[in-house]
C-alpha cells in the first residue's frame, strides 16, 4: 500500500502552516490529487532537503569533467544498452516509489500528448508510443527512444504540413480518444528500505552517467529536447484554441539552446509540464463527454 504523505496527516497549525499542504490544496496547477500528493511527498522528503544541495554541484562538476574526457574518446563511443540497464537497476534499488511512479507515468503521458497532436492535425501523423509496464521495461533504451520520438515527431508533423501547404489550426471536432490514465499503480513500485532517493536527486545523479555513456549528439539532443516543451504546448493550444494554458508549459525558448549543466533541473520541469498538460487534456475530454463548455477547466475536479 502507498503511504499517505505526512503533510496530509498532520493537523493544520496557523502559527506554523505547512507549505506542502498549501501547494496540495491550491487549485491553480491542474494536477490530479494522487499525482500532486506523490509529487509533493517526493519533494518534501529528507533526501530532497538534505542530499540534493550536495549532489547538484557535484553532478554539474562531473558533467564538465566528462565533457573534457570525451574529447579524447571516439566521437561515436556509446553504450546505450548498458546505460539503460544501470538506470533500471538504480531506479529499482534506490529511488523512492513516488519518483519511480512519476518516471514511468511520464513515458505514457508523453506518448499520449504526441498522439493527440498527431491525430488532430490537419494532416494526421502517426506516432510511436512508449508505454513501459514496469521499471524493467526501461532497459529497452526507453529514455533514448523517448528523446528520438519527440524530435522525429516534430520533423514528421511539420514536413507533412509543409508538403500539403497547410498550417496547424483549431480542430473542428477534437479527438481525445487517446487520452487516458496509465495503468500504473504507485503501490506496485519497489519499496525497500533503500528506496529513499527523491526524483530530483536521482535525475542529478543519472545525468552525468547519461552523458558518459551516450554520444555527444545523443546527450545534447536529450538535454535540448526539453526546449520543445513550449513547442508541444503551442501545438496543443493551437488545436484547442486555448492559448491561455501555455503559461503552465515553460522550459525556455525552443530556439535558444541552454547549457547541459542545468539539464537535471529542467528535466524535472519537463516532467511536471507534461503532467499538467495531460491533466488539462483530461479535463477538456471530460467536459466534451459531458457536453459542457470547454473553457471551465479549473472548475472541473479530476479524479
Amino acid at each position: 500500500m502507498s503511504r499517505t504523505p505526512d503533510f496530509l496527516t498532520q493537523a493544520h497549525d496557523e502559527r506554523d502552516p505547512s507549505p506542502w499542504l498549501a501547494l496540495y490544496l491550491d487549485q491553480s496547477t491542474p494536477l490530479p490529487d494522487n499525482v500532486k500528493a506523490a509529487w509533493l511527498a517526493d519533494s518534501s522528503s529528507g533526501s530532497r532537503q538534505y542530499l540534493l544541495p550536495f549532489l547538484r554541484p557535484m553532478a554539474r562538476l562531473a558533467i564538465i569533467l566528462i565533457q573534457v574526457v570525451k574529447l579524447f574518446v571516439p566521437r561515436n563511443w556509446s553504450h546505450s544498452m548498458l546505460l539503460h540497464r544501470l538506470l533500471a537497476w538504480g531506479l529499482k534499488r534506490f529511488v523512492s516509489p513516488e519518483a519511480n511512479w512519476l518516471i514511468l507515468r511520464h513515458f505514457h503521458l508523453g506518448s499520449q500528448v504526441l498522439a493527440f497532436i498527431g491525430r488532430n492535425s490537419p494532416v494526421p501523423v502517426s506516432t510511436l508510443p512508449l508505454a513501459p509496464a514496469d521499471i524493467d521495461a526501461l532497459k529497452e533504451e526507453m529514455f533514448l527512444k523517448h528523446d528520438l520520438n519527440l524530435f522525429n515527431f516534430v520533423i514528421r508533423l511539420n514536413k507533412a504540413l509543409r508538403d500539403r501547404g497547410v498550417a496547424l489550426c483549431k480542430a473542428e471536432k477534437v479527438d481525445f480518444s487517446m487520452i487516458r490514465e496509465p495503468g500504473l499503480r504507485l503501490e506496485d513500485m519497489p519499496r525497500s528500505r533503500l528506496n529513499f532517493l527523491d526524483l530530483q536527486s536521482a535525475i542529478e545523479l543519472f545525468t552525468p552517467l547519461y552523458q558518459l555513456m551516450l554520444t555527444d549528439n545523443d546527450f545534447w539532443r536529450a538535454a535540448n529536447s526539453l526546449q520543445l516543451d513550449e513547442t508541444i504546448g503551442i501545438y496543443t493550444a493551437t488545436i484547442l484554441a486555448a492559448p491561455e494554458h501555455l503559461i503552465l508549459v515553460n522550459n525556455k525558448h525552443p530556439l535558444v539552446p541552454l547549457s547541459t549543466l542545468r539539464a537535471g533541473h529542467r528535466l524535472v520541469i519537463h516532467g511536471l509540464s507534461t503532467e499538467m498538460l495531460h491533466s488539462l487534456l483530461r479535463r477538456m475530454q471530460a467536459a466534451q463527454n459531458a457536453g459542457e463548455p470547454e473553457t471551465s477547466l479549473y472548475e472541473q475536479p479530476l479524479a
